[in-house]
């Protein structure tokens, strides 16, 4: 037993740790959202989920399985409690997964290790033979600062660095909560290689070949990858920067599936582009945190506004759900930016962003909201959560 009272440990964009009562409450909200009743059928579609504990793919996880009674096999890479020190969001997101899908009866398999390693891929593949067969859907949303490569051993780290020029605009200091300039030096060569390296499509290729080549993914099996563009106020530092050029290549790469898929198996591989949300990773990317709280204030004024969980339950009912043909745009992208991108919605935060600064900040911007939404993330400011309570920390997955 390992009873604590667990306050949060945040500074800036960093959370070291996580509330294990709060993430089972936040799963089960996901879940209340996603269920609907579930037409029995003869053959029930199997998904892995590749980056599963968190934001989108956590997201994806329980829509498909709540909303479409799939199989699914969850793989990430989450720090287990030890001693005093609490697991990882991601970690206990996952034991709540678990634990709920088992009361409700769905079969799930979880893997916690490197994605991008040889290991677990083989390891997920083993575990796809023994308990699946084959697979319907692939979902990728891998999100991490740094890869190992399997081939080479080079460990790769990415950066958020604009590309060929320096870029100055406006941010929020996430510890003052001021209002500043900030000016990001360009990346060099080496940058931009290593940051296509960890967040590009090679890994999501080298998944496919895996697949294929153990003729584990059905026939008319899809692939679905989550990108995001964004609007031209994070353009610098996002879809023309680094992290962009990353993207490009995801896209370049899931394009090139596609038609591999549609010459072997009948199959398809989509983008997904998606909206702009609160999380570790986003908060990490400078100016970001300004615009999200600013776009939130005004979505959420027009009820337009989207968590990940309502993102994906639209993705699966409109776009990639049983019988369903993709709408897609001029590139074959899904665009679930749509309502971000709302010529409306740009125009209001062009012009709130110009105005914006330290004395009409939180008149024009939620940054409350942000806050408290991040810290909810990791379990806490959750609403029912008696945070005074000593609490169970030791909290175990059935891994394999």
């Amino acid at each position: 037993m390992a009873l604590q009272v667990i306050e949060p440990k945040i500074r800036g964009f960093i959370c070291t740790n996580a509330h294990p009562t709060g993430c089972l409450k936040n799963v089960r909200s996901q879940i209340d959202l996603a269920k609907k009743d579930i037409e029995s059928t003869e053959n029930t579609p199997n998904v892995l989920v590749i980056g599963a504990s968190t934001g989108y793919g956590l997201a994806s996880r329980i829509a498909l399985t709540w909303g479409y009674g799939t199989n699914t096999i969850g793989i990430f890479f989450e720090r287990p409690p030890s001693g005093n020190k609490t697991g990882s969001t991601g970690y206990y997101n996952s034991a709540a997964f678990h634990q709920m899908a088992t009361q409700d009866g769905f079969t799930a398999i979880s893997i916690n290790g490197d994605a991008f390693s040889d290991q677990i891929k083989q390891k997920t593949i083993d575990e796809i033979q023994e308990h699946f067969g084959q697979i319907d859907l692939v979902v990728y949303s891998l999100a991490s600062p740094r890869r190992i490569h399997p081939k080479t051993g080079i460990d790769h780290q990415s950066v958020l660095k604009p590309v060929g020029d320096s870029c100055t605009e406006k941010t929020v200091d996430l510890t003052n909560e001021n209002i500043i300039d900030i000016t990001i030096h360009p990346a060099t060569d080496e940058e931009i290689a290593n940051t296509i390296a960890v967040m590009g499509g090679e890994d999501l290729e080298f998944w496919i070949e895996a697949l294929l080549s153990e003729n584990l993914l059905a026939p008319q099996a899809n692939i679905v990858a989550y990108s995001y563009i964004g609007p031209k106020i994070t353009d610098q530092i996002y879809s023309s920067g680094t992290i962009g050029l990353a993207k490009i290549d995801l896209e370049k790469r899931v394009n090139a599936i596609d038609t591999r898929l549609l010459d072997q198996i009948n199959g398809h591989a989509y983008l997904s582009v998606n909206k702009a949300v609160i999380s570790q990773a986003s908060a990490a990317i400078p100016i970001v945190p300004l615009y999200i709280s600013i776009l939130n204030r005004i979505m959420d004024t027009k009820d337009l506004n989207e968590k990940p969980i309502d993102q994906m339950i639209r993705l699966f009912s409109e776009y990639l759900g049983p019988n369903l043909v993709p709408i897609v745009d001029e590139n074959r992208r899904i665009r679930m930016d749509d309502r971000e991108l709302r010529s409306d919605v740009v125009a209001e935060v062009n012009e709130k962003w110009s105005l914006v600064n330290n004395e009409n900040f939180h008149d024009l911007a939620d940054f409350e909201g942000y806050k408290r939404s991040f810290r909810n993330l990791f379990g806490f400011e959750v609403e029912g959560v008696d945070y005074d309570q000593p609490i169970e920390t030791e909290v175990t997955i059935p891994l394999v």
